[in-house]
């Protein structure tokens, strides 16, 4: 069940800083294009007071003049209707004023409310005419740009344009962008939570996964997703060798494990019936219930010789305990056909009536454990004597091909079944519960793996027993 995001998600911060860095950037793209209109439009209202200052600057009249001449008209049709009793206008205010800055008559009318409040807000009017840039004043409660030019005769004319549809427009464009800029802002978290859910669904798969394998399903892997990247693809190949690893790990402890505890039982049991007889006999002894010399003697045959099986189980175990501890085999040359010709000669010494044939003509060397290869060529044939009839034709052979050396121990008995052959090389197993310990050919696999080779079984019901050994073919260094 997937999650719904919280705020300390790596899905919510990846949405946060998105929505944060635009943000950011609509606010100083909104601050530089409002600084930029508010230039702009100041900059045209500034250059039209100035050159009407500059105008009326150059041409050296006095209000006398200016109010005799009627020369700015544009003066007139600009100041006139504010003495005719209406409004001022919205756009700009005209005003003469003395040498002390008190407002005067303009074309013979008094000074109205306008001007007055617009001479109380310039203050110092020669001030105003020395500067070059025009003053921010407020008339009335409204923002104006003002500007003064004194005249031949001392008087001061103040010029006063409104910047009141400026502040508007800037204001109405500020809302528009913060309204423009707060739906992409929640466009923009929107997107960013469905693109970054479905790049983090491989994410999201992962840690479904490794919940599911740590509640005990091992075969759970990472599914490769459609819409992925680099990294989470590689990370989901990582992943996923990393759980093959464990499961293979685990599985392969897990039979260990099974082996161990099958293994300790099965050599308690061979132990046990050993020790079960002889402390049998022992007790008979104890009791004086062996009377007789000959049951003395049986008894004590019988004794010795379950005391030689568990020497031998005991000895087998300890073999195989030095092999799964990888010990340092001694390599040196080792003649193989050596080795088969006497296996075979000691086999026709205890079985003279069976067939045995020895293949393994000259000298065949390989660098190998001699006491190792002994070993397991015995136990290749103790298996044919005790498991076969004793008229039962044996071939043994040694032979070098295709860079390997192999030995092969073929009898025609009665074969295994293919279970049994399955089983051949686990320890204390018996086909058919017949004689010996069943640690012979788990001794000869442990002693060949350790040669770095491989041991190969090939048989049928009734086809016979073919065992094939594989050693690497070692270059001697010398002779």
């Amino acid at each position: 069940m997937r999650q719904p995001p919280r705020l300390h998600s790596l899905r919510a911060k990846l949405t946060l800083a998105n929505v944060a860095l635009l943000a950011l950037g609509i606010v100083a793209a909104t601050a530089v294009s409002l600084m930029g209109m508010r230039h702009y439009l100041l900059d045209q209202i500034d250059s039209e007071l100035t050159r009407s200052r500059d105008s009326l600057a150059a041409s050296s009249l006095t209000v006398r003049q200016i109010d005799s001449l009627s020369v700015m008209a544009f003066v007139r049709d600009r100041v006139a209707p504010q003495h005719a009793g209406e409004r001022p206008a919205p756009d700009s205010i005209y005003a003469a004023l003395d040498g002390r800055g008190e407002p005067r008559s303009l074309f013979g009318i008094a000074p109205t409310d306008a001007q007055r409040e617009l001479t109380r807000a310039v203050g110092d009017p020669g001030a105003l005419a020395r500067d070059p840039e025009p003053h921010d004043v407020t008339v009335g409660g409204a923002p104006y740009r003002a500007t003064a030019t004194r005249l031949a005769d001392g008087t001061y004319l103040v010029f006063a344009a409104s910047t009141d549809a400026l502040h508007k427009g800037v204001a109405k464009a500020l809302k528009l962008d913060l309204a423009v800029g707060t739906l992409l802002l929640a466009l923009l978290a929107c997107l960013t939570m469905f693109s970054v859910r479905r790049r983090m669904r491989p994410l999201e798969d992962m840690v479904e996964t490794s919940s599911a394998i740590a509640e005990g399903d091992l075969t759970r892997r990472v599914p490769s997703s459609r819409e992925t990247t680099l990294e989470v693809e590689q990370l989901r190949l990582a992943l996923n060798s990393m759980l093959q690893q464990v499961e293979s790990a685990y599985r392969t402890r897990e039979r260990s494990a099974a082996q161990l505890r099958r293994f300790v039982a099965d050599a308690s049991h061979e132990l046990r019936t050993p020790l079960s007889a002889i402390r049998g006999y022992l007790q008979l002894y104890d009791k004086g219930m062996l009377r007789e010399e000959a049951e003395r003697k049986r008894a004590w045959a019988r004794v010795m010789a379950e005391a030689d099986r568990m020497g031998h189980l005991v000895d087998e175990l300890l073999t195989l305990a030095r092999l799964d501890q990888q010990p340092e085999l001694r390599f040196r040359n080792v003649d193989v056909s050596r080795l088969v010709r006497e296996a075979a000669e000691d086999l026709r010494a205890q079985q003279p009536l069976r067939p045995v044939t020895a293949d393994a003509d000259g000298a065949l060397l390989v660098q190998a454990d001699e006491p190792g290869l002994r070993k397991v060529l015995g136990n290749l044939v103790a298996n044919v004597r005790v498991h076969t009839p004793a008229d039962v034709p044996v071939r043994l052979c040694a032979e070098r091909a295709d860079g390997v050396v192999r030995l092969c121990v073929e009898d025609a008995g009665p074969g295994l079944a293919g279970e049994d052959a399955a089983r051949v090389f686990d320890r204390f197993f018996r086909a058919g519960g017949g004689a010996g310990s069943g640690l012979g050919m788990a001794i000869v696999q442990g002693v060949v793996r350790a040669h770095g080779g491989e041991v190969a079984v090939r048989t049928a019901p009734g086809e016979g027993l073919a065992v094939t050994v594989t050693l690497p073919a070692r270059v001697p260094a010398g002779p």
